[in-house]
């Protein structure tokens, strides 16, 4: 009977997308290289090695792990704290969750008492600011709205299973001090940054997505983030 609930689920469920395309020549951050996104074996290279009308490509890709729409892991801020190759699903996967909107926010700052009225425990909770609507742009990487210390420690308090804001950085970048990863990766809770599209999706009553590639001793790397929402 479970099995038959979870398929009447993805029937009636819609999914929406949630994170950025990587392209060739991609700035996520000012000072870090983009990606160069290139064959490793061409269509044309592949046709020496099969059949008449058989050919392949395989690509190539090399690029930072902090590109694109990206999870933060422990590891990411703490030597000895878990990789992405070390999370658990249940961290990343079909999470239900919440979202807290402050575009607009007046000096762009989200504060405790702003998360105060939402439901946050056994949650992921995705800041919209409305800011990626800016990606791909200079003024992207300026003025971004983000966290402070004290919201950071309400969600751990709380229980909040992962965070996820759609602007540069979750921290306040000005300074060299990262207090809301060191809050919330030093508690085990995931970050992610860079979404997009949270516009699209209602306030709660859905799931949230963003698991990585397994690779071992990377404490950062690119997802795809998206949501599943119950179309009934």
């Amino acid at each position: 009977m479970d099995g038959q609930k979870e398929c009447e689920t993805a029937r009636n469920s819609r999914l929406v997308e949630l994170s950025h395309t990587i392209t060739e020549g991609l700035i996520t951050y000012k000072g870090f290289p983009a990606p160069l996104i290139c064959d490793f074996l061409s269509r044309e290279s592949s046709k020496r090695s099969y059949e008449e009308g058989t050919s392949f490509q395989i690509g190539k890709i090399e690029m930072v792990a902090n590109t694109g729409t990206y999870l933060d892991s422990p590891y990411h801020r703490f030597e000895h704290g878990k990789d992405v190759s070390e999370l658990d699903l249940a961290q990343v996967a079909d999470l239900p969750a919440v979202v807290v909107r402050v575009e607009g926010i007046s000096g762009k700052v989200v504060d405790r008492d702003i998360l105060l009225p939402v439901d946050v425990e056994g949650k992921a909770v995705l800041v919209h600011t409305g800011w990626a609507k800016h990606w791909a742009t200079d003024q992207y990487f300026e003025g971004h709205t983000f966290l402070t210390e004290s919201a950071a420690i309400h969600l751990r308090e709380q229980g909040a299973r992962l965070v996820g804001i759609d602007s540069l950085n979750i921290d306040d970048i000005s300074g060299g001090s990262r207090p809301v990863h060191t809050t919330l990766l030093g508690a085990g809770i995931p970050i992610v940054e860079h979404l997009c599209n949270l516009e699209q999706l209602p306030i709660s009553g859905f799931t949230f997505t963003a698991a990585p590639v397994k690779v071992k001793g990377m404490g950062s790397f690119p997802v795809r983030a998206y949501a599943r929402l119950n179309s009934e």
